[in-house]
Protein backbone atom coordinates (compact mmCIF):
# COMPACT_ATOMS: atom_id res chain seq x y z
CA UNK A 1 0.00 0.00 0.00
CA UNK A 2 2.97 2.34 0.48
CA UNK A 3 3.72 4.54 -2.53
CA UNK A 4 7.31 5.14 -3.49
CA UNK A 5 9.06 8.32 -4.52
CA UNK A 6 8.78 8.56 -8.29
CA UNK A 7 11.91 10.57 -9.11
CA UNK A 8 14.17 7.56 -9.66
CA UNK A 9 11.72 5.98 -12.10
CA UNK A 10 12.14 8.71 -14.72
CA UNK A 11 14.34 8.24 -17.77
CA UNK A 12 16.02 11.15 -19.58
CA UNK A 13 13.07 11.70 -21.92
CA UNK A 14 10.63 11.86 -19.03
CA UNK A 15 12.86 14.22 -17.05
CA UNK A 16 12.99 16.51 -20.07
CA UNK A 17 9.18 16.47 -20.30
CA UNK A 18 8.96 17.10 -16.55
CA UNK A 19 11.16 20.18 -16.81
CA UNK A 20 9.21 21.50 -19.82
CA UNK A 21 5.93 21.13 -17.93
CA UNK A 22 7.28 22.96 -14.91
CA UNK A 23 8.84 25.73 -16.98
CA UNK A 24 5.46 26.42 -18.54
CA UNK A 25 3.84 26.22 -15.10
CA UNK A 26 6.26 28.82 -13.70
CA UNK A 27 5.33 31.16 -16.54
CA UNK A 28 1.61 30.64 -15.84
CA UNK A 29 2.10 31.47 -12.16
CA UNK A 30 3.86 34.72 -13.02
CA UNK A 31 1.21 35.68 -15.57
CA UNK A 32 -1.71 34.85 -13.27
CA UNK A 33 -1.47 36.09 -9.69
CA UNK A 34 -5.18 36.91 -9.56
CA UNK A 35 -8.27 35.17 -10.88
CA UNK A 36 -8.70 37.86 -13.58
CA UNK A 37 -5.11 37.37 -14.74
CA UNK A 38 -5.55 33.58 -14.75
CA UNK A 39 -8.60 33.89 -17.00
CA UNK A 40 -6.77 36.26 -19.33
CA UNK A 41 -3.78 33.91 -19.61
CA UNK A 42 -6.05 30.88 -20.06
CA UNK A 43 -7.80 32.62 -22.96
CA UNK A 44 -4.46 33.43 -24.57
CA UNK A 45 -3.28 29.84 -24.32
CA UNK A 46 -6.63 28.42 -25.46
CA UNK A 47 -6.88 30.64 -28.51
CA UNK A 48 -3.40 29.54 -29.56
CA UNK A 49 -4.85 26.01 -29.66
CA UNK A 50 -7.86 26.97 -31.75
CA UNK A 51 -10.49 27.66 -29.08
CA UNK A 52 -13.20 30.18 -29.95
CA UNK A 53 -15.20 32.46 -27.66
CA UNK A 54 -18.66 30.88 -27.32
CA UNK A 55 -20.36 34.28 -27.42
CA UNK A 56 -18.69 35.09 -30.74
CA UNK A 57 -19.47 31.60 -32.05
CA UNK A 58 -23.18 32.08 -31.34
CA UNK A 59 -23.22 35.30 -33.34
CA UNK A 60 -22.23 33.29 -36.44
CA UNK A 61 -25.44 31.25 -36.03
CA UNK A 62 -23.54 28.05 -36.70
CA UNK A 63 -24.04 24.64 -35.09
CA UNK A 64 -21.36 23.02 -33.00
CA UNK A 65 -19.89 19.81 -34.36
CA UNK A 66 -17.55 17.13 -33.05
CA UNK A 67 -14.04 18.48 -32.61
CA UNK A 68 -15.06 22.12 -32.12
CA UNK A 69 -13.34 23.94 -29.27
CA UNK A 70 -15.06 26.80 -27.45
CA UNK A 71 -14.73 28.68 -24.19
CA UNK A 72 -17.06 30.82 -22.06
CA UNK A 73 -15.99 33.49 -19.59
CA UNK A 74 -17.88 34.57 -16.47
CA UNK A 75 -17.24 38.20 -15.43
CA UNK A 76 -13.54 37.82 -16.26
CA UNK A 77 -13.07 35.67 -13.13
CA UNK A 78 -14.07 32.17 -14.26
CA UNK A 79 -13.75 30.25 -17.50
CA UNK A 80 -15.08 27.00 -18.95
CA UNK A 81 -13.45 25.34 -21.95
CA UNK A 82 -15.15 22.63 -24.00
CA UNK A 83 -13.97 20.25 -26.70
CA UNK A 84 -17.05 18.82 -28.37
CA UNK A 85 -17.14 15.02 -28.59
CA UNK A 86 -18.69 12.81 -31.23
CA UNK A 87 -21.43 11.49 -28.94
CA UNK A 88 -24.57 13.07 -27.54
CA UNK A 89 -24.21 15.59 -24.74
CA UNK A 90 -26.90 13.64 -22.89
CA UNK A 91 -24.24 10.97 -22.34
CA UNK A 92 -22.44 13.40 -20.05
CA UNK A 93 -19.20 15.37 -19.92
CA UNK A 94 -15.74 14.50 -18.73
CA UNK A 95 -14.78 17.41 -16.48
CA UNK A 96 -11.63 18.77 -14.89
CA UNK A 97 -12.53 21.45 -12.34
CA UNK A 98 -10.24 23.70 -10.29
CA UNK A 99 -10.31 27.11 -8.67
CA UNK A 100 -8.13 30.11 -9.52
CA UNK A 101 -8.64 32.35 -6.48
CA UNK A 102 -6.09 32.29 -3.65
CA UNK A 103 -5.78 33.76 -0.14
CA UNK A 104 -4.68 37.40 -0.19
CA UNK A 105 -5.43 40.89 1.11
CA UNK A 106 -8.16 42.92 -0.61
CA UNK A 107 -8.22 46.73 -0.59
CA UNK A 108 -11.40 48.10 1.00
CA UNK A 109 -13.75 50.47 -0.83
CA UNK A 110 -12.78 53.51 1.28
CA UNK A 111 -9.17 52.57 1.94
CA UNK A 112 -6.88 55.60 1.80
CA UNK A 113 -6.04 57.38 5.04
CA UNK A 114 -3.16 59.16 6.74
CA UNK A 115 -1.85 58.67 10.27
CA UNK A 116 1.26 60.37 11.65
CA UNK A 117 2.77 61.17 8.25
CA UNK A 118 2.12 57.71 6.81
CA UNK A 119 -0.45 56.98 4.12
CA UNK A 120 -2.11 53.57 4.31
CA UNK A 121 -4.52 51.42 2.32
CA UNK A 122 -7.05 49.70 4.57
CA UNK A 123 -7.51 46.00 3.72
CA UNK A 124 -9.74 43.02 4.39
CA UNK A 125 -8.07 39.61 4.13
CA UNK A 126 -9.58 37.05 1.76
CA UNK A 127 -9.68 33.35 2.55
CA UNK A 128 -8.06 31.40 5.36
CA UNK A 129 -4.68 32.88 6.29
CA UNK A 130 -2.31 33.03 9.23
CA UNK A 131 -2.35 36.80 9.50
CA UNK A 132 1.10 37.02 11.07
CA UNK A 133 2.63 35.54 7.88
CA UNK A 134 1.68 38.63 5.86
CA UNK A 135 3.70 41.26 7.75
CA UNK A 136 7.11 42.63 6.63
CA UNK A 137 6.90 40.93 3.22
CA UNK A 138 7.42 42.81 -0.05
CA UNK A 139 3.92 43.02 -1.51
CA UNK A 140 2.48 43.95 -4.89
CA UNK A 141 -0.89 45.35 -5.95
CA UNK A 142 -2.82 43.71 -8.81
CA UNK A 143 -6.30 44.48 -10.02
CA UNK A 144 -8.62 46.82 -11.83
CA UNK A 145 -10.09 50.26 -11.27
CA UNK A 146 -13.34 50.92 -13.15
CA UNK A 147 -14.30 54.55 -13.61
CA UNK A 148 -17.87 55.85 -13.85
CA UNK A 149 -17.64 56.12 -17.63
CA UNK A 150 -16.76 52.41 -17.85
CA UNK A 151 -13.05 52.95 -18.45
CA UNK A 152 -11.05 50.10 -16.88
CA UNK A 153 -7.55 50.65 -15.56
CA UNK A 154 -5.42 47.51 -15.19
CA UNK A 155 -3.13 47.91 -12.20
CA UNK A 156 0.05 45.96 -11.46
CA UNK A 157 2.55 47.63 -9.13
CA UNK A 158 5.43 45.81 -7.50
CA UNK A 159 6.41 43.11 -9.99
CA UNK A 160 8.89 44.84 -12.30
CA UNK A 161 12.42 45.38 -11.04
CA UNK A 162 11.93 49.16 -11.21
CA UNK A 163 8.56 49.11 -9.41
CA UNK A 164 8.14 50.10 -5.77
CA UNK A 165 6.85 47.44 -3.42
CA UNK A 166 4.67 47.71 -0.32
CA UNK A 167 4.44 46.05 3.07
CA UNK A 168 2.45 45.60 6.25
CA UNK A 169 4.58 46.63 9.23
CA UNK A 170 5.20 44.69 12.43
CA UNK A 171 6.28 45.64 15.93
CA UNK A 172 10.00 45.43 16.63
CA UNK A 173 11.10 42.55 18.84
CA UNK A 174 12.41 44.96 21.51
CA UNK A 175 8.88 46.20 22.24
CA UNK A 176 6.94 43.02 21.47
CA UNK A 177 6.81 41.31 24.88
CA UNK A 178 3.04 41.69 25.23
CA UNK A 179 2.45 40.90 21.56
CA UNK A 180 4.32 37.61 21.80
CA UNK A 181 2.19 36.46 24.71
CA UNK A 182 -0.91 36.50 22.49
CA UNK A 183 -2.33 33.45 20.74
CA UNK A 184 -1.02 33.05 17.20
CA UNK A 185 -4.47 33.93 15.82
CA UNK A 186 -4.33 37.25 17.69
CA UNK A 187 -0.68 38.28 17.28
CA UNK A 188 -1.73 40.29 14.23
CA UNK A 189 -5.37 41.38 14.05
CA UNK A 190 -7.22 41.75 10.77
CA UNK A 191 -7.47 45.52 11.14
CA UNK A 192 -3.68 45.72 11.52
CA UNK A 193 -3.13 44.36 8.01
CA UNK A 194 -3.10 47.82 6.45
CA UNK A 195 -0.68 48.43 3.62
CA UNK A 196 1.97 51.09 4.15
CA UNK A 197 1.49 53.09 0.95
CA UNK A 198 3.53 56.31 1.14
CA UNK A 199 5.36 58.72 3.47
CA UNK A 200 6.33 61.84 1.47
CA UNK A 201 4.08 64.89 2.04
CA UNK A 202 2.85 67.19 -0.69
CA UNK A 203 4.65 70.50 -0.45
CA UNK A 204 2.28 73.29 0.56
CA UNK A 205 -0.50 71.01 1.77
CA UNK A 206 -1.73 71.89 5.26
CA UNK A 207 -3.72 68.78 6.19
CA UNK A 208 -3.09 65.11 5.39
CA UNK A 209 -0.17 66.16 3.23
CA UNK A 210 1.00 62.59 2.55
CA UNK A 211 -2.48 61.50 1.50
CA UNK A 212 -2.74 64.58 -0.72
CA UNK A 213 0.57 63.64 -2.34
CA UNK A 214 -0.77 60.14 -3.02
CA UNK A 215 -3.95 61.52 -4.58
CA UNK A 216 -1.92 63.82 -6.82
CA UNK A 217 0.29 60.93 -7.91
CA UNK A 218 -2.74 58.73 -8.64
CA UNK A 219 -4.31 61.50 -10.67
CA UNK A 220 -1.17 62.28 -12.63
CA UNK A 221 -0.19 58.67 -13.35
CA UNK A 222 -3.53 56.84 -13.55
CA UNK A 223 -6.12 59.62 -13.98
CA UNK A 224 -7.66 58.18 -10.82
CA UNK A 225 -9.74 60.04 -8.22
CA UNK A 226 -10.16 58.92 -4.63
CA UNK A 227 -13.79 57.97 -5.33
CA UNK A 228 -12.59 55.54 -7.99
CA UNK A 229 -11.59 53.19 -5.15
CA UNK A 230 -15.33 52.58 -4.75
CA UNK A 231 -15.42 50.64 -8.03
CA UNK A 232 -12.01 49.02 -7.80
CA UNK A 233 -10.92 45.44 -7.18
CA UNK A 234 -7.35 45.63 -5.94
CA UNK A 235 -5.65 42.54 -4.56
CA UNK A 236 -2.46 42.58 -2.50
CA UNK A 237 -0.22 39.58 -3.14
CA UNK A 238 3.44 38.71 -2.47
CA UNK A 239 5.75 40.55 -4.86
CA UNK A 240 8.14 38.49 -6.94
CA UNK A 241 8.12 35.69 -9.43
CA UNK A 242 7.71 31.96 -8.99
CA UNK A 243 11.03 30.23 -8.44
CA UNK A 244 12.64 26.82 -8.49
CA UNK A 245 13.41 25.72 -4.93
CA UNK A 246 15.98 23.43 -3.36
CA UNK A 247 19.66 23.04 -4.20
CA UNK A 248 18.57 20.31 -6.64
CA UNK A 249 15.84 22.53 -8.16
CA UNK A 250 13.32 19.77 -7.45
CA UNK A 251 10.58 22.04 -6.13
CA UNK A 252 8.55 25.13 -7.02
CA UNK A 253 8.09 28.01 -4.58
CA UNK A 254 5.40 30.49 -5.51
CA UNK A 255 2.36 32.39 -4.38
CA UNK A 256 -1.07 30.96 -5.19
CA UNK A 257 -0.23 27.32 -5.93
CA UNK A 258 -3.46 26.53 -4.11
CA UNK A 259 -5.06 26.00 -6.52
CA UNK A 260 -3.26 27.23 -9.62
CA UNK A 261 -1.07 24.13 -9.65
CA UNK A 262 -4.19 22.09 -10.42
CA UNK A 263 -5.72 24.79 -12.61
CA UNK A 264 -2.65 24.97 -14.84
CA UNK A 265 -2.13 21.21 -15.15
CA UNK A 266 -5.85 20.75 -15.91
CA UNK A 267 -5.70 23.48 -18.55
CA UNK A 268 -2.52 22.08 -20.08
CA UNK A 269 -4.04 18.59 -20.30
CA UNK A 270 -7.21 20.02 -21.84
CA UNK A 271 -5.32 21.95 -24.52
CA UNK A 272 -3.51 18.76 -25.59
CA UNK A 273 -6.51 16.41 -25.39
CA UNK A 274 -7.28 14.07 -28.32
CA UNK A 275 -10.69 13.84 -29.96
CA UNK A 276 -13.06 11.77 -27.83
CA UNK A 277 -16.62 10.46 -27.85
CA UNK A 278 -17.64 12.43 -24.77
CA UNK A 279 -17.38 16.20 -24.67
CA UNK A 280 -14.47 17.40 -22.52
CA UNK A 281 -14.59 20.33 -20.13
CA UNK A 282 -12.02 22.28 -18.13
CA UNK A 283 -13.73 24.48 -15.56
CA UNK A 284 -11.75 27.13 -13.65
CA UNK A 285 -13.78 29.05 -11.08
CA UNK A 286 -13.50 31.81 -8.49
CA UNK A 287 -14.41 32.21 -4.80
CA UNK A 288 -13.57 28.67 -3.61
CA UNK A 289 -11.52 30.07 -0.75
CA UNK A 290 -14.62 31.74 0.72
CA UNK A 291 -17.18 29.01 0.07
CA UNK A 292 -17.63 29.05 -3.73
CA UNK A 293 -20.30 31.73 -3.34
CA UNK A 294 -21.35 34.62 -5.55
CA UNK A 295 -21.81 35.04 -9.27
CA UNK A 296 -18.34 33.73 -10.13
CA UNK A 297 -18.16 30.87 -7.62
CA UNK A 298 -19.06 27.25 -8.29
CA UNK A 299 -22.45 27.69 -6.62
CA UNK A 300 -23.50 30.10 -9.39
CA UNK A 301 -25.46 28.91 -12.43
CA UNK A 302 -22.63 29.80 -14.85
CA UNK A 303 -21.58 26.22 -15.56
CA UNK A 304 -25.12 24.88 -15.86
CA UNK A 305 -26.19 27.77 -18.11
CA UNK A 306 -23.15 27.32 -20.35
CA UNK A 307 -23.83 23.61 -20.80
CA UNK A 308 -27.40 24.52 -21.77
CA UNK A 309 -26.01 26.88 -24.42
CA UNK A 310 -23.80 24.09 -25.77
CA UNK A 311 -26.74 21.73 -26.04
CA UNK A 312 -28.77 24.32 -27.94
CA UNK A 313 -25.91 24.68 -30.44
CA UNK A 314 -25.16 20.95 -30.75
CA UNK A 315 -27.91 18.36 -30.47
CA UNK A 316 -30.77 20.41 -29.06
CA UNK A 317 -31.71 21.67 -25.60
CA UNK A 318 -34.36 20.46 -23.24
CA UNK A 319 -34.45 20.63 -19.48
CA UNK A 320 -34.51 16.85 -19.25
CA UNK A 321 -31.56 16.51 -21.62
CA UNK A 322 -29.58 18.99 -19.50
CA UNK A 323 -30.34 17.02 -16.33
CA UNK A 324 -29.27 13.78 -18.02
CA UNK A 325 -26.06 15.40 -19.25
CA UNK A 326 -25.07 16.61 -15.79
CA UNK A 327 -26.05 13.36 -14.08
CA UNK A 328 -24.09 11.22 -16.55
CA UNK A 329 -20.96 13.37 -16.27
CA UNK A 330 -17.86 12.47 -14.30
CA UNK A 331 -15.35 14.83 -12.81
CA UNK A 332 -11.99 15.23 -11.14
CA UNK A 333 -12.31 18.07 -8.66
CA UNK A 334 -8.73 19.23 -8.94
CA UNK A 335 -7.60 20.80 -5.68
CA UNK A 336 -4.47 20.56 -3.58
CA UNK A 337 -3.79 18.37 -0.57
CA UNK A 338 -1.67 18.97 2.52
CA UNK A 339 1.81 17.51 2.09
CA UNK A 340 3.27 15.60 5.00
CA UNK A 341 5.77 17.80 6.83
CA UNK A 342 8.20 15.96 9.16
CA UNK A 343 8.64 19.14 11.21
CA UNK A 344 4.92 19.04 12.09
CA UNK A 345 4.41 15.29 12.09
CA UNK A 346 1.90 15.36 14.95
CA UNK A 347 -0.73 16.93 12.67
CA UNK A 348 -0.70 14.00 10.24
CA UNK A 349 -1.62 10.32 10.24
CA UNK A 350 1.27 8.88 8.27
CA UNK A 351 -0.52 5.97 6.58
CA UNK A 352 -3.09 8.37 5.12
CA UNK A 353 -1.01 11.42 4.33
CA UNK A 354 0.11 12.93 1.03
CA UNK A 355 3.85 12.93 0.32
CA UNK A 356 6.08 15.01 -1.92
CA UNK A 357 7.34 13.20 -5.00
CA UNK A 358 4.83 10.34 -4.87
CA UNK A 359 2.44 11.63 -7.51
CA UNK A 360 -1.09 12.98 -7.78
CA UNK A 361 -3.20 12.73 -4.61
CA UNK A 362 -6.76 11.38 -4.51
CA UNK A 363 -8.98 12.30 -1.57
CA UNK A 364 -11.99 9.98 -1.45
CA UNK A 365 -13.52 12.42 0.99
CA UNK A 366 -12.66 15.77 2.51
CA UNK A 367 -14.69 17.72 5.08
CA UNK A 368 -14.00 18.07 8.78
CA UNK A 369 -15.21 16.67 12.10
CA UNK A 370 -16.84 13.46 10.84
CA UNK A 371 -16.66 14.28 7.12
CA UNK A 372 -18.94 17.29 7.55
CA UNK A 373 -19.36 19.17 4.26
CA UNK A 374 -17.64 16.43 2.26
CA UNK A 375 -18.16 14.86 -1.10
CA UNK A 376 -17.48 11.18 -0.44
CA UNK A 377 -16.68 9.48 -3.75
CA UNK A 378 -18.21 6.10 -4.56
CA UNK A 379 -16.00 3.03 -4.35
CA UNK A 380 -17.04 2.05 -7.89
CA UNK A 381 -15.78 5.36 -9.23
CA UNK A 382 -12.52 5.10 -7.32
CA UNK A 383 -12.04 1.63 -8.78
CA UNK A 384 -12.40 3.08 -12.28
CA UNK A 385 -9.95 5.88 -11.45
CA UNK A 386 -7.41 3.31 -10.23
CA UNK A 387 -7.66 1.51 -13.54
CA UNK A 388 -7.16 4.69 -15.58
CA UNK A 389 -4.15 5.76 -13.54
CA UNK A 390 -2.43 2.37 -13.59
CA UNK A 391 -3.12 1.77 -17.28
CA UNK A 392 -1.48 5.11 -18.09
CA UNK A 393 1.44 4.64 -15.66
CA UNK A 394 0.51 7.68 -13.55
CA UNK A 395 2.08 7.85 -10.09
CA UNK A 396 -0.71 8.38 -7.57
CA UNK A 397 -1.46 8.18 -3.87
CA UNK A 398 -4.42 8.65 -1.53
CA UNK A 399 -4.66 10.88 1.52
CA UNK A 400 -6.75 12.69 4.08
CA UNK A 401 -6.20 16.28 5.20
CA UNK A 402 -4.49 15.69 8.55
CA UNK A 403 -5.59 13.68 11.56
CA UNK A 404 -9.31 13.11 11.99
CA UNK A 405 -10.00 15.61 14.78
CA UNK A 406 -7.34 18.19 13.92
CA UNK A 407 -8.68 19.91 10.84
CA UNK A 408 -10.03 19.37 7.39
CA UNK A 409 -11.15 21.36 4.39
CA UNK A 410 -13.44 21.52 1.41
CA UNK A 411 -13.37 21.90 -2.37
CA UNK A 412 -15.86 22.44 -5.18
CA UNK A 413 -16.48 18.68 -5.41
CA UNK A 414 -19.64 18.52 -3.32
CA UNK A 415 -21.32 21.21 -5.44
CA UNK A 416 -20.93 19.26 -8.70
CA UNK A 417 -21.91 16.03 -6.95
CA UNK A 418 -25.34 17.54 -6.28
CA UNK A 419 -26.14 16.92 -9.95
CA UNK A 420 -25.63 13.20 -9.31
CA UNK A 421 -22.39 12.99 -11.26
CA UNK A 422 -19.39 10.99 -10.11
CA UNK A 423 -16.79 13.30 -8.50
CA UNK A 424 -13.56 12.74 -6.63
CA UNK A 425 -10.98 15.17 -5.33
CA UNK A 426 -7.54 14.97 -6.89
CA UNK A 427 -4.58 17.32 -6.76
CA UNK A 428 -1.01 18.08 -5.84
CA UNK A 429 0.51 17.89 -2.37
CA UNK A 430 1.52 21.35 -1.09
CA UNK A 431 3.77 22.48 1.75
CA UNK A 432 3.03 25.86 3.38
CA UNK A 433 -0.55 25.74 2.07
CA UNK A 434 -2.28 29.16 2.30
CA UNK A 435 0.99 30.86 3.21
CA UNK A 436 2.29 33.70 1.02
CA UNK A 437 4.84 31.31 -0.50
CA UNK A 438 3.82 27.69 -1.10
CA UNK A 439 5.92 24.69 -2.16
CA UNK A 440 5.23 21.85 -4.59
CA UNK A 441 7.31 19.03 -6.07
CA UNK A 442 8.10 19.24 -9.77
CA UNK A 443 7.46 15.51 -9.99
CA UNK A 444 3.96 15.93 -8.61
CA UNK A 445 3.21 18.77 -11.03
CA UNK A 446 4.26 16.51 -13.89
CA UNK A 447 2.23 13.55 -12.61
CA UNK A 448 -0.81 15.81 -12.16
CA UNK A 449 -0.73 16.77 -15.81
CA UNK A 450 -0.33 13.09 -16.76
CA UNK A 451 -3.29 12.21 -14.53
CA UNK A 452 -5.59 14.80 -16.05
CA UNK A 453 -4.52 13.88 -19.58
CA UNK A 454 -5.26 10.21 -18.90
CA UNK A 455 -8.66 11.04 -17.45
CA UNK A 456 -9.63 13.10 -20.51
CA UNK A 457 -8.33 10.46 -22.93
CA UNK A 458 -10.58 7.87 -21.30
CA UNK A 459 -13.72 9.89 -22.15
Amino acid sequence: MERKNVWNDYNKTQLKALEATNKAYLAFLDAGKTERECVKESIRLAEEKGYQNLTEFKKKKKKLKAGDKVYAVNMNKAIALFQIGSGSLEDGLTILGAHIDSPRLDVKQNPLYEDTDFAYLDTHYYGGIKKYQWVTLPLAIHGVVVKKDGTTLDIVIGEDADDPVFCVTDLLIHLAQEQQEKKASKVIEGEQLDLLFASQPLKGAEKDAVKEAVLKLLKDKYDMEEEDFLSAELEIVPAGRAREAGIDRSMIMAYGQDDRVCAYTSLAAMLEAPKTKKTLCCLLVDKEEIGSVGATGMQSKFFENTVAELMELYDGFSELALRRCLTHSRMLSSDVSAAYDPLYASAFEKRNAAYFGRGIVFNKFTGRGGKSGSNDANAEYLGKIRQIMDDNKVAWQTAELGKVDIGGGGTIAYILSLYGMEVIDSGVAVLNMHAPWELTSKADVYEAKKCYAAFLKDA
